[in-house]
């Protein structure tokens, strides 16, 4: 069932608002997803909107630079994703949802090989 989730970073600068059915979350074992501890789900653009805070928005790029890992400069929490196999979706960090209890809800949580990138996204058909 579709429902809208609102989500925000540690100090609430950063707010934003997805339209979603979220059954499913992925993990994935990259060097900076693994060391964040995010759980990502996949939104359209137009199923996210940003509500707050685009002056405190920092990007981190790192290997191809496609990714944008968008994350607030006030607390330092990793928000949302511009992610490089889909750049035209979002991934949310679901540990930032306010509304969103992971260990009520218990979504399917799929395993990304990120540290064998190229494979794993071909494995996938992407």
């Amino acid at each position: 069932m579709t429902r809208t989730y609102h989500g925000s970073c540690h100090c609430g600068a950063i707010r934003f608002e997805i339209d979603t059915t979220l059954d499913r979350v992925t993990r994935c074992n990259c060097s900076v997803c693994s060391k964040k501890g995010i759980l990502h789900h996949r939104v359209a653009e137009e199923r996210f909107r940003l509500l707050s805070g685009e002056p405190q928005l920092g990007t981190y790029r790192f290997g191809s630079g496609v990714a944008k890992h968008h994350f607030c400069t006030a607390c330092g929490i990793h928000v949302f994703t511009r992610p490089r196999a889909a750049p035209e979706l979002y991934t949310v960090n679901v540990r930032c949802l306010d509304d969103y209890d992971l260990e009520v809800e218990k979504p399917e949580v799929v395993e990304f090989n990120g540290r064998n990138w190229e494979a794993e996204v071909a494995r996938l058909g992407n």
